[in-house]
């Protein structure tokens, strides 16, 4: 694997079938470092272009593996919640039944998104 110097950080490349493709990951931790991937991975759009670009690149992707959106930013959120009630103290049992009652009102809030009206300034 081929390296670059881009303002003094390291970005990988590889060369695959007479194209190059550089890492991504270390773009990123370059700019912000290990907290802006996590948030960027977080991001719909990032999301969606991955799931786009490994349907056209990838001839073995799963599709139906790949979470949808909303699935993916309820994750994100269990994940987050999950760290605030370890701070907090609770046993595995308390947490798993909490983040079981809020995953479930987050994703009917989101599967329903688009049947809502938003209230929009003029």
């Amino acid at each position: 694997m081929t390296k670059i110097t881009v303002k003094g950080e390291s970005i990988r490349l590889i060369h695959v079938n007479n194209e190059d493709y550089f890492c991504l990951t270390d773009m990123l931790k370059a700019k912000d470092g290990e907290f802006f991937i996590t948030d960027w991975l977080r991001n719909r759009n990032t999301l969606e272009y991955i799931g786009i670009w490994e349907q056209v690149y990838n001839p073995n992707f799963n599709y139906g593996e790949f979470a949808t959106i909303n699935q993916l930013i309820c994750l994100s959120n269990m994940e987050n919640l999950n760290a605030v009630f370890i701070n907090d103290g609770l046993s595995q049992s308390e947490r798993l039944e909490k983040l079981n009652q809020i995953a479930i009102q987050q994703m009917k809030v989101l599967e329903n998104i688009e049947e809502r009206r938003f209230l929009i300034d003029k």
